[in-house]
């Protein structure tokens, strides 16, 4: 008997491979023409396209049963990001819990606070002081110390598939860390190594290169070279000169790229945000921005992905207009990246904070509604990064609103220093010459929650509180996926302490990336508190957004005119179901002449009945007003 069930078992395992590599080869020859008509185009290299099949397979081979049953279900279902449900959050994994293991253990908190996907910041392998917060990888098969190991990474995505739980992390993929085993190998004169990176013996070849490419940080990294004394050459950098930029027309850096990828696919990760993608691929003469070659590659990958692990999505990180980063999604016969971040719209939103005008966001929208539905955009208000102001100033010029000026304006208000401003927080890489700088605080701050609580005023804490969760609702509202920034949730402000750390003193950024105050975060279930305020009022939001089918991604989206230049108002339709949105940016009560005549609507948050015309919204107020037909 015992025997007889060993012959079945063993039937049955060899019934599972059988089945295992059908779906493989269906998804190999679904792609196969394509990838390889692609892949000879850029590279011409047989041996290495037979290589990276072959390293394809191994991968598929490699990936656990869990995360194949993964795949399965979302190749059925290809749409189901797309849905009303998925909320994300962003954090440092030490900032937020300590280590892997200390997330692991808050996934109950998480879970509390309606997320269900969790962008982990980087955590490879890196070099403290010339690390650039992770993005200069030293090794993209090991965790950071500190942070864990693979394998409690892999336990951390076990544990949240478990909960329904999606996870994100940074694939690094246009430069490596000086730190890199290629780098020190390309630094000691190997000429294998040497050709994965850009080396030149002299400065003639830079010197063209800067002619054309623009500087990424001008003031705190000038340049897009560095001189190398012990290896006696110049070496591209176009970050900081401890990141060196990934020579791609090199066929093996390409493989060895997705070797990493596919490894860190499957240890779990569901989203993959593909830092920095429009500089992927350099040529003189150019901008070495937004080249051709860098669509052939995300294409790839793309195609790599639906191959070995399809519920693997790819998150590109392009900062430019919505209009622009759109070929980033390719195509709907040849699609690149799943999901874009939208960046411009978080931009020209804390633009209309500081002048109470929604014009140029309603043109955004208007912009991002007009485009395919199938495009997932990921909406935030506050994210790791700075906030730049790469605004739409032709159309602002034509109110006059100039650039220059107009940033001066900007960077002054969130300071503090101008327009009533209740916002607190920092300039990072400010340029003295151009005029130019960036901007750093947490949503909170921004929004006066610190300044109240520094003065210890109630009236203004009850306002900034108002303004904090009426912008949250209004991201809401917007067509994609909102993520908020981990203490966003609490109303956690800025952390002044990063500037007695060497490390970091020098990098402003650092204002808006302090530890996750849990001892804050009890208070979220007492009302009378900021955290327990901010946190609740949020999740009625949430769940608002997760319960109504009109918040799903390909709902019909569109802006309203009110009549008041404070107050923004997007209508969205889906199967009929209608929600109309209205947002007041003004400190002072306003009236929505809007004039929606198919009768009576109900005000979500309060349950009562009102038409939608000649809407009367207090300082910072906002409605979601529903109507089914």
């Amino acid at each position: 008997m015992e025997k007889e069930t060993k012959k079945v078992t063993a039937a049955e395992n060899a019934a599972g491979k059988t089945a295992a590599k059908e779906v493989y080869n269906k998804r190999f020859e679904k792609h196969m023409d394509e990838l390889r008509w692609l892949y000879m185009e850029l590279y011409d290299n047989s041996s290495m396209y037979a290589e990276l099949c072959d390293n394809l397979h191994r991968f598929y081979e490699e990936r656990n049963d869990d995360l194949k049953a993964i795949d399965q279900l979302r190749e059925a279902s290809p749409d189901w990001y797309k849905k009303n449900d998925m909320l994300g959050m962003m954090f440092y994994i030490d900032n937020f819990a300590g280590n892997m293991k200390g997330v692991e253990s808050k996934l109950d908190y998480l879970e509390k606070s309606n997320v269900n996907y969790i962008h982990l910041m980087p955590f490879l392998d890196t070099v403290e002081g010339r690390s650039d917060g992770g993005y200069a990888v030293a090794d993209f098969r090991k965790v950071q110390e500190k942070l864990g190991t693979m394998e409690d990474l892999e336990s951390l995505t076990a544990a949240c598939h478990k909960k329904n739980m999606n996870v994100c992390m940074d694939f690094v993929m246009n430069h490596t860390s000086e730190d890199h085993e290629w780098a020190k190998k390309a630094r000691q004169g190997d000429g294998e190594y040497m050709s994965r990176y850009f080396f030149y013996e002299d400065y003639s070849i830079p010197a063209e290169y800067e002619k054309t490419v623009p500087q990424v940080f001008p003031t705190t990294a000038p340049g897009n070279f560095t001189w190398l004394p012990d290896a006696e050459h110049f070496v591209l950098t176009s970050f900081y000169p401890y990141q060196w930029d990934l020579n791609y027309k090199n066929p093996r850096v390409f493989n060895e790229m997705m070797y990493n990828f596919l490894f860190l696919a499957n240890k779990g990760i569901d989203i993959i945000r593909i830092d920095a993608v429009p500089y992927i691929w350099k040529e003189l003469y150019t901008q070495c921005r937004n080249l051709p070659q860098v669509h052939t590659i995300v294409r790839m990958m793309r195609m790599i992905s639906e191959i070995v692990c399809p519920s693997v999505l790819l998150l590109g990180e392009v900062v430019m207009e919505p209009e622009k980063v759109v070929p980033y999604f390719g195509t709907v016969e040849k699609p690149e990246c799943h999901m874009l971040y939208n960046v411009t719209t978080m931009a020209t939103t804390w633009h209309t904070v500081a002048t109470r005008d929604v014009k140029l966001l309603k043109q955004q929208l208007d912009v991002v509604n007009g485009l395919p539905k199938e495009y997932v955009f990921l909406n935030y208000l506050r994210c790791h990064d700075d906030i730049g102001w790469g605004l739409d100033y032709p159309s602002l010029a034509k109110d006059g609103m100039y650039e220059r000026p107009h940033k001066q304006y900007l960077n002054d208000y969130f300071q503090g220093y101008a327009g009533d401003s209740t916002s607190r927080g920092e300039l990072y890489n400010a340029d003295p010459v151009t005029g130019d700088a960036r901007f750093c605080a947490t949503t909170a701050s921004m929004c006066g929650i610190e300044k109240a609580g520094f003065e210890q005023d109630e009236e203004a804490m009850e306002k900034a509180i108002q303004k904090d969760v009426m912008l949250h609702a209004y991201m809401f509202m917007q067509s994609g996926i909102p993520v908020l920034y981990s203490g966003d949730e609490i109303g956690q402000v800025n952390d002044y302490s990063y500037k007695e750390d060497p490390h970091k003193a020098e990098d402003s950024r650092y204002i808006h990336r302090g530890a996750m105050n849990w001892e804050l975060a009890e208070n979220i279930t007492d009302a009378n508190t900021v955290e327990g305020k901010v946190f609740q009022r949020l999740d009625q939001l949430e769940k608002i957004r997760k319960s109504e089918r009109a918040f799903v991604s390909n709902a019909d989206t569109w802006t309203i005119e009110t009549w008041d230049s404070s107050i923004l108002c997007i209508g969205r339709y889906y199967e009929g179901e209608k929600i109309i949105g209205l947002f007041n940016f003004s400190e002072h009560d306003k009236t929505a002449w809007i004039n929606e005549t198919d009768g009576e609507y109900e005000d979500m948050i309060s349950g009562n009945k009102m038409e939608a015309r000649g809407v009367n919204i207090p300082a910072f107020g906002f409605y979601y007003l529903k109507k089914e037909f």
